[in-house]
């Protein structure tokens, strides 16, 4: 079916309508500019807020839009149908994104029934704080709207948040998602047709949001392998799924069976909707999953204890975001603190966050984990203010570095592996040495690097591998610039000691070091004998590197007499 498509323009917010299948109507809510999404920062290609009507004898909503969009929304709802005639507002997870606009719905159609997980049905009770028809669905319940649409519910929780659930439309083989198999991308295709075009985006969504999942993800499709063909995956951002539903589905699978096999886990236990732990705890299990180690998140608000004592007792790392003492959780929340703490062994190792100035002090906390004799994996993080990049930042980090030193005894166990020939044979293949320097909005960062090699004449371009556990990585995404700078033959063992040393989570990488700003906004080494300001125009995942092409777009040399340092190792298996 063609879609049929009607723009309304107001500055850089466009609402998009399109007849996607058989009586389904997409109303796409385009935020062009949008540079920043919590944890994912730095977008490059905006993103978008989808929601859809579904009519048959009668008719559902799913889901709303972002409070920004409130006007443009809801007239354009409005142009479409009476709100009074909309039956079911099915909502796939309460995040503000999607469930933002709820309340305006609930005015114009007081008698609407909202239809949700359990716990979204008590997450929405907070946010609208009016009276309103509700039905609590569970995994394979159904809603028939008549005319053939049977609506068929999947649960799908933490995909990526709690209370997430699919719908199923028979009729139309349409599976309506969410957050799930979504990216933020924006542009003037309601559909996935260019699939190299949206390949970075889909991926980098997948790391940032889905990949501290795999576990849930890996459920989730098993449970979709029930249900028959799906022809068009109706996604809650970015594109919808048509022309590469099964491909991009299989990345999903293939991407998240990579990230669950590990035999080392980390727990990580947070409270939904209380605060900031939420996209707190999701950034602290982004940065574990960078290193390689699984990842398994329990919302406590709705675990119960068993589950708490089986996750917390098998897993080599605990992450617990602080409760809150007071309202009806805090005698949940208290349970379950005994809990984990009462299932710990000394092998573990723990970290902690506070969210909320109400929350129970993150040091009265870490005080008990010590007690218990268990390590900490990185310094408590404490948030009194709303998170900033750099706040989400520093909880990547620290979740990398609890990561690391989970992965340590492996990485050990994989160095002394390789043949002593061969490892020494790989020693020999030389480099250079450089420091690559990167800004994103307000974060910055910085790593020593012997991977560098010109990779092309037209356009200029170079080849860096980049280790999936550093820092820098999420700064050097498709789009993204950096600066490479060359460290001088005669003048190089300051620089490199300094970016060789353990730099604490959320540390400044340039203290002590002099800068000054390339066009780009990356920071020039003073003391470097030459820079190039790059470009990322792809990316190649390998098992524990990406291999990054940049394009070059500026460079210079400081001192045309100076040769660049040249680093020999004495093995090839690790650095």
């Amino acid at each position: 079916m063609v879609a049929l498509t009607d723009k309304v323009q107001s500055s850089r917010l466009t609402m998009e309508v399109s007849e996607t299948v058989t009586d389904t109507t997409a109303i796409r809510s385009l935020d062009w500019d949008r540079d920043r999404f919590d944890i994912e920062f730095g977008l490059q290609n905006g993103t978008t807020y989808n929601s859809f009507i579904i009519r048959g004898e009668k008719t559902a909503l799913v889901d709303t839009s972002h409070a920004k969009f409130r006007q443009q929304y809801l007239e354009t709802l409005q142009g479409l149908i009476d709100p009074r005639e909309i039956d079911y507002l099915i909502i796939s997870h309460t995040e503000p994104d999607h469930s933002g606009l709820v309340k305006d719905v609930l005015e114009l159609a007081p008698d609407i029934t909202i239809v949700g997980a359990k716990v979204a049905i008590q997450f929405l009770e907070n946010l609208t704080h009016v009276e309103f028809k509700r039905i609590q669905v569970k995994n394979g319940e159904t809603l028939d709207l008549g005319n053939g649409h049977l609506l068929e519910f999947v649960s799908a929780p933490n995909l990526h948040w709690p209370d997430t659930i699919f719908t199923y439309d028979r009729k139309t083989e349409t599976l309506f998602t969410c957050d799930a198999f979504g990216m933020h991308y924006c542009s003037d295709q309601t559909y996935d047709e260019n699939l190299a075009e949206i390949e970075p985006d889909y991926r980098f969504y997948y790391e940032c949001l889905m990949a501290p999942n795999a576990r849930s993800v890996l459920s989730a499709i098993k449970r979709m392998e029930k249900l028959g063909e799906i022809n068009t995956i109706a996604t809650g951002h970015g594109p919808l799924l048509r022309h590469n539903v099964g491909e991009l589905v299989g990345r999903y699978h293939e991407w998240s069976q990579a990230q669950a096999k590990g035999e080392t886990t980390v727990a990580v236990f947070y409270y939904s909707d209380y605060a900031y732990s939420d996209r707190l705890s999701q950034a602290i299990a982004h940065g574990v999953t960078k290193t390689g180690i699984a990842v398994e998140m329990l919302d406590l608000r709705s675990a119960d204890q068993q589950e708490i004592r089986e996750l917390a007792s098998s897993a080599q790392g605990l992450i617990v975001g602080t409760p809150p003492v007071s309202g009806p959780d805090a005698e949940i929340a208290s349970e379950a603190i005994s809990t984990i703490l009462a299932s710990t062994h000394a092998k573990q190792a723990f970290g902690l966050y506070e969210s909320g100035e109400s929350s129970l002090s993150v040091y009265l906390l870490e005080v008990k984990f010590k007690q218990t004799g268990i390590k900490q994996g990185f310094p408590s993080i404490r948030v009194t203010e709303t998170p900033t990049e750099n706040t989400y930042k520093l909880c990547e980090e620290a979740g990398t570095d609890i990561g690391q030193w989970l992965g340590l005894k492996k990485a050990v166990k994989q160095m002394k592996s390789l043949d002593n020939d061969l490892d020494k044979a790989l020693g020999r293949l030389s480099g250079g040495l450089y420091i690559i320097t990167a800004t994103k909005g307000e974060v910055r960062s910085a790593m020593l690097a012997s991977w560098v090699s010109q990779a092309s004449f037209q356009p200029l371009g170079l080849s860096i591998a980049v280790a999936k556990d550093r820092a820098i990585e999420a700064l050097m995404q498709v789009n993204d610039t950096f600066v490479l700078n060359v460290l001088a033959e005669n003048n190089y063992q300051k620089l490199m000691r300094h970016f060789l040393k353990r730099f604490a989570p959320g540390a400044d990488r340039f203290e002590g070091i002099e800068t000054q700003s390339a066009s780009n906004g990356s920071p020039i080494l003073t003391d470097a004998v030459a820079y190039l300001e790059c470009k990322v125009a792809s990316r190649m995942e390998l098992s524990d590197h990406w291999i990054i092409y940049a394009t070059v777009q500026a460079g210079r040399v400081s001192d045309p007499d100076t040769l660049p340092a040249v680093h020999h190792r004495k093995v090839g298996n690790h650095y």
